[in-house]
């Protein structure tokens, strides 16, 4: 078979040592399954000769480039970045103090497969577009305030934009024009080049040409980096988001983008920070992610005086504040330090701080068990930072969610190969048998399988067409009653306490309403694509039969599961209604009567909503519509693929038969037909679930 991974191309080492793969147990067994599926298309292979081949390697490439992504958000100062480069083994390799304006967000793909030319560090830089949304418009916190007529608000931010703007020109110089919208790719990965691009401090002026230290630091968007990771089994992607609370909501969006791309999601707070009713823009964006999905990591315990005694009041005080403000249920807490990880990274552990040693001592006292009796020291220390039980999290989550899903499509599709092969043996079984055969000539199979998946998309868009139809009709009932009843209890507090109170009014209601709709929607998406994929896998059994008249033991067309539908996140997007703050009484002052309070309200109110409800029921949609035809089109070219394969060997003379078995003994051949098919059909789950 055709080399599938890049071989040497990852230049950056990683510290590794047999401690880190604790907590990994979980995906060594899914890797293990993976290995196993990839001999069994192997002996696939065997039986298909170069066709099979092809249609195998495949399905062998989509296993191997399968990275799922964990994203990690949380509050800045709580060690998110010191974290990650902790799980990485690579404790420098990250910036972790930058300056607040620093909103990269960088992915770091780990064991991922590479095309020998391929750059192992890609950064992407903000477009004219982004750039002038922020410079111009203040981003989200200066169209609000533009809207609202806080010309006050507004002012300030265009102040604090301008002098970072000169800053950046300044450092840039004529080429910061040309630079917005490009990319910069890099064969090879060091930390001077990392620094360049993500980490940014803030006295520029005293920079000397030779200093490049976040020199595009201001107009980076993202960077990717290519790592080896030993101690992970399998390719992994962990994506590094800025902290959420800034003073421009430039980052939030920047998360909420991340967080559509990745199935878990990793909070990391400070453990002398916690979780409080000030970091509600966190838990607006979790509460809309699954809350299997969701792992909370309490970082920094090693500056705790009393960790023993103090964890368990902190573990409470997130819960109360979660279930308070509508945040995620029962998610999985984990308390830890990254710090105490780095240290067990290092050499020497005696350079650690009196104080967390002392933090430390008490934790272990409180938290060790039998099973650690036998670690010598680093790994002890390592066990205690909590770095392994967040891994055993990832890795339950992995395997039971996205890893679970690709091993039973590729089996599937693994499935539908052996079928193919297996009718297109039966058609050449006959033909070296003397039997005579009726197949339906080349031309009228190509324009039949034309037709079916055009008639099969048409259904599928037909189908979807009715979905978002009534979750469209929803939403839009929802938005209207929110809007209806937070006027009318405007109006209602006007009268009760005229016009010198403050009132605000949450919006939680209208994000439930929405999210229960997109659950609904996402249930009956799901449900049409199994109707149509089934539809089709139905139509195209038919088309075997009609077409070549055969029938085949065992054979069976298995239609695609439903694509997962991503978390509907940006119901976590701040609006007005969320801002606690001065800002909202300075609204309210600027207005006078009633008429003034009720007609703005609702203008601004509906302008910060329509952008919400638009990304739900059209872009969201559309994101969702296109991946059910892409499963449908690959399947249905897939099944094409197979029978205009029997098609040609149809036609072929039969002295040239003889060379396209592979495997000449027919009951052999059988055997192992009866052997794959056994292989495939067995999930064999229990080799994952009893991974410890």
């Amino acid at each position: 078979m055709e080399e599938l991974t890049k071989g040497d191309g990852y230049k950056v080492p990683a510290a590794h040592h047999p401690f880190m793969r604790l907590g990994l147990e979980k995906l060594e067994a899914f890797h293990d399954e993976v290995n196993d599926l990839e001999l069994t298309l192997a002996d696939i292979v065997k039986l298909g000769g170069a066709d099979a081949e092809k249609k195998s390697v495949r399905i062998i490439k989509q296993l191997r480039a399968f990275e799922p992504s964990v994203t990690m958000i949380g509050q800045i100062k709580s060690g998110k970045t010191s974290l990650v480069n902790a799980m990485i083994g690579r404790p420098d390799l990250l910036p972790a103090d930058v300056n607040p304006w620093t909103s990269v967000v960088t992915s770091l793909h780990l064991n991922t497969p590479l095309p020998a030319d391929a750059p192992t560090a890609t950064f992407q830089f903000f477009s004219q577009n982004e750039w002038d949304h922020l410079v111009e418009n203040g981003g989200r916190i200066g169209e609000l305030s533009s809207r609202a007529g806080a010309d006050d608000e507004l002012e300030k931010i265009r102040t604090q934009i301008a002098e970072m703007r000169e800053k950046t020109k300044a450092r840039l110089g004529r080429k910061f024009e040309l630079l917005l919208g490009q990319k910069h790719n890099y064969a090879d990965i060091n930390d001077d080049l990392v620094q360049r691009y993500v980490c940014m401090g803030d006295d520029f002026e005293d920079l000397d040409e030779q200093d490049q230290q976040g020199r595009f630091a201001d107009i980076t968007k993202s960077a990717d980096l290519y790592l080896k990771a030993d101690a992970i089994p399998m390719a992994l992607c962990l994506r590094d988001t800025p902290g959420v609370n800034d003073t421009f909501m430039m980052r939030e969006q920047i998360t909420i983008n991340a967080l559509r791309d990745s199935r878990i999601c990793v909070v990391v707070l400070s453990a002398h920070q916690a979780l409080s009713s000030m970091d509600m823009g966190l838990i607006r964006l979790i509460a809309n992610v699954k809350s299997r999905e969701v792992v909370i990591f309490v970082n920094r315990i090693d500056e705790l005086a009393d960790p023993a005694s103090q964890v368990p009041e902190i573990r409470d005080s997130i819960l109360k504040t979660l279930a308070d403000n509508n945040g995620p249920a029962d998610p999985e807490l984990i308390f830890g330090s990254a710090y105490w990880a780095n240290m067990a990274l290092a050499e020497n552990l005696d350079a650690i701080v009196a104080d967390s040693a002392e933090a430390m001592f008490n934790w272990a006292e409180a938290s060790l068990s039998a099973e650690t009796a036998d670690m010598e020291i680093n790994e002890l220390v390592w066990h205690l930072s909590g770095v392994p039980q967040l891994y055993k999290a990832l890795s339950e989550r992995i395997v039971e969610g996205a890893g679970t899903e690709i091993l039973a499509a590729s089996r599937k599709r693994a499935l539908n190969l052996v079928g193919g092969v297996r009718a297109s043996d039966s058609v050449v079984s006959m033909r070296l048998d003397g039997d005579a055969i009726e197949i339906m000539p080349q031309a009228e199979l190509k324009m039949h399988l034309r037709n079916l998946e055009a008639n099969n998309l048409t259904f599928l868009n037909d189908r979807l067409d009715i979905v978002f139809q009534q979750f469209a009709s929803r939403v839009d009932q929802s938005h209207k009653r929110f809007l209806e009843r937070a006027l009318e209890s405007l109006l209602q507090h006007l009268e009760t306490n005229g016009e010198d109170e403050v009132w605000q009014y949450s919006p939680d209601g209208l994000r439930m309403l929405l999210r229960t709709s997109y659950q609904v929607m996402r249930r009956n998406v799901a449900s049409t694509c199994e109707q149509v994929f089934a539809a089709a896998a139905n139509d195209l059994a038919d088309t075997y039969r009609t077409a070549f008249g055969v029938a085949v033991e065992n054979f069976s067309i298995t239609p695609p599961a439903a694509p997962e539908i991503p978390a509907p996140v940006s119901l976590g997007k701040t609006i007005a209604l969320d801002l606690q703050t001065s800002w909202w009484k300075g609204w309210w002052q600027r207005r006078k009567g009633y008429r003034a309070f009720a007609s703005g309200f609702y203008d601004l109110i509906e302008a910060e909503t329509t952008p919400i409800v638009d990304e739900l029921k059209i872009r969201q949609a559309e994101v969702i519509r296109g991946m059910a035809q892409a499963e449908l089109r690959e399947f249905l070219l897939e099944q094409r693929s197979f029978l205009m394969d029997m098609s040609e060997k149809s036609h072929i003379g039969v002295a040239e038969l003889e060379k396209i078995f592979g495997i000449t003994a027919q009951q052999k051949r059988q055997e192992l037909f009866d052997f794959i098919f056994d292989e495939l059909s067995d999930t064999r789950a229990d080799a994952i679930e009893g991974a410890a």
